[in-house]
C-alpha cells in the first residue's frame, strides 16, 4: 500500500509538472507573437507587416509598386525617369496603397512533447561571476572609461557578454571589404553619373519605405561592383537597381519584387536584364555583403556618448550627405560614424569628445579631424547642390526637420570647414 500510494503521489506531481509546462510553453508563444520588433530608428510610423488583405484570401499577384513595404502606408507618389547623362531622374507617378495584413498562428501546443528539465538553485554561488565583472570595471576606471555594456548584462538580447568582440570583428571586415577608387578604370561613367544615381536611389528608397541599412548596403554593393568591373553609361542605372534589389533581399522582410523596378526604370529595363545583371553582381561579389555599415557603428557611437535624439539624427544626416559623394568611398565606415557624431556633438551644443567616445569610436579627436573638415565642406554646399534627396529627406518632422536646423549654416561648421 505504501508503495501504491508513492506511486500516485509521483503521478501526481509529474501531472502538475505537465500542466505548469504547458502554461509556460502557452505564455513563451504570446511573447512569441507578441515581441515581432520593428526598426522605428528608421521607420518611425505605426502599421502592421504587409502584404496581403487583413483576413481576405492572398493574391498570387499584385498592382506594380502596391503592398511592397514593410508596413501600412498611405498613397504616395513613385517616380518615375527621365534620362540624363544615362541616369534616371525622377517624374511623378500614383504609389497604390499598401495593405497590412496579420497573419494567424495555430496551436501547436498539443502537437508538443514537453520535457521536465533541471533547475538551477536560485541560490547558487555567484562569486565566480563577480570577480571578472569586477575586474573589468577597475580596468575601465583605470582608463576613465565607462562600461556602457555593464547595465546590460542581464539582458540576453543586447549580447553583453559578447558585444565588444563582436565590434572588434567589425573593425577588422570593413578594412578587408572597403571599395576601392575606381574612377580612373572607368572608361564611360563619372563621378557626376554616379551622384545622379545616388541621389535617384535615395529618392525611391524613400517611396519603397525601404530600411536605412538597405540603402547604406545598396551604395555599398554598386561601389564595390564597380571597383571590379568595368560599365557602360546605359547600364549604370541597371547596377543601381539590381544593388537594391539585393540589398531589399538581405535587409528586408518584404523585398519589392523585380517588376517594381522594372516600373520604376520607366520599362528600361526587362526583368530578364535585372535577373542577369543580378547573377553578374553575386558572382562578382563572390556573395559576400557582410560589410559592417556606417550605421552599425554610430548606434554603438551614440550609446557611449549617450546623446539624445537630434543629436543622432543629425549625426545620421551627415553621413547619408556622404553616399552622394564619391570623395568618402574608401573612407572606413567606422570613421564616417565617428566623424559625423564628432561634428553633430560640436553643432548642437559644443560638447566634448570624452575618453568613452576615442575608446568605443575607436578614434581620437586628432585623427578624425581631417574627415570633419571634408564633411563640414560637403554640408555647407548643400543649398548650391544639385543633389537635394537627403536634404528634402531629413527635411521631414520624423527626422525632426533636422536638415533646416540654424546650426547647420552656422560659424562652427565654417570653422571647421576652413581647417581643410
Amino acid at each position: 500500500n505504501g508503495n501504491i500510494s508513492f506511486l500516485k503521489l509521483c503521478h501526481f506531481q509529474n501531472n502538475i509538472l505537465v500542466v505548469i509546462s504547458k502554461k509556460h510553453y502557452n505564455m513563451a508563444g504570446v511573447q512569441r507573437r507578441i515581441m515581432i520588433s520593428r526598426n522605428e530608428e528608421n521607420l518611425n510610423n505605426k502599421g502592421i507587416g504587409s502584404k496581403n488583405v487583413l483576413g481576405g484570401k492572398i493574391s498570387n499577384s499584385r498592382t506594380v509598386l502596391s503592398n511592397i513595404s514593410n508596413i501600412q502606408r498611405r498613397p504616395q507618389v513613385v517616380g518615375k525617369i527621365k534620362k540624363e547623362d544615362g541616369v534616371a531622374l525622377e517624374e511623378k507617378a500614383p504609389l497604390n496603397k499598401g495593405l497590412g495584413r496579420m497573419v494567424s498562428q495555430s496551436n501547436l501546443i498539443s502537437d508538443v512533447q514537453l520535457k521536465t528539465t533541471k533547475i538551477i538553485p536560485a541560490y547558487q554561488d555567484i562569486a565566480d561571476v563577480e570577480v571578472p565583472i569586477n575586474a573589468m570595471i577597475n580596468s575601465f576606471t583605470e582608463l576613465e572609461v565607462d562600461d556602457i555594456d555593464l547595465e546590460d548584462l542581464g539582458n540576453p538580447t543586447l549580447c553583453a557578454e559578447y558585444v565588444k568582440d563582436i565590434y572588434k570583428y567589425m573593425n577588422k571586415l570593413e578594412r578587408r571589404l572597403v571599395p576601392s577608387d575606381y574612377m580612373a578604370h572607368q572608361a564611360e561613367i563619372n563621378f557626376k553619373m554616379r551622384s545622379i544615381l545616388v541621389d535617384w536611389l535615395i529618392q525611391v528608397q524613400s517611396r519603397f519605405n525601404l530600411l536605412q541599412e538597405t540603402l547604406y548596403l545598396t551604395i555599398y554593393i554598386i561601389d564595390r561592383y564597380l571597383s571590379k568591373q568595368n560599365v557602360k553609361r546605359a547600364e549604370l542605372q541597371l547596377v543601381g537597381v539590381t544593388a537594391m534589389l539585393i540589398a531589399s533581399k538581405y535587409e528586408e522582410m518584404y523585398a519589392p519584387e523585380i517588376g517594381d523596378f522594372v516600373y520604376i526604370t520607366d520599362n528600361a529595363y526587362s526583368k530578364e536584364k535585372i535577373r542577369q545583371m543580378e547573377q553578374k553582381m553575386l558572382k562578382t561579389c563572390e556573395y559576400d555583403f557582410s560589410n559592417p555599415l556606417c550605421l552599425h557603428f554610430l548606434r554603438r557611437n551614440s550609446k557611449a556618448g549617450a546623446v539624445d535624439a537630434q543629436k543622432h539624427t543629425l549625426a545620421k544626416y551627415l553621413m547619408e550627405l556622404t553616399l552622394v559623394e564619391y570623395e568618402f568611398i574608401t573612407k572606413l565606415p567606422s570613421e564616417i560614424a565617428a566623424a559625423a557624431l564628432y561634428l553633430a556633438l560640436k553643432l548642437i551644443d559644443d560638447s566634448n569628445w570624452t575618453p568613452t567616445l576615442a575608446h568605443y569610436s575607436g578614434y581620437t579627436e586628432d585623427e578624425i579631424l581631417s574627415t570633419v573638415s571634408k564633411l563640414s565642406i560637403l554640408t555647407l554646399s548643400m543649398d548650391n547642390s544639385k543633389y537635394q534627396a537627403v536634404k528634402n529627406k531629413y527635411s521631414a518632422s520624423k527626422f525632426l526637420r533636422i536638415s533646416h536646423i540654424p546650426q547647420l549654416k552656422g560659424h562652427i561648421l565654417s570653422k571647421f570647414a576652413e581647417r581643410n
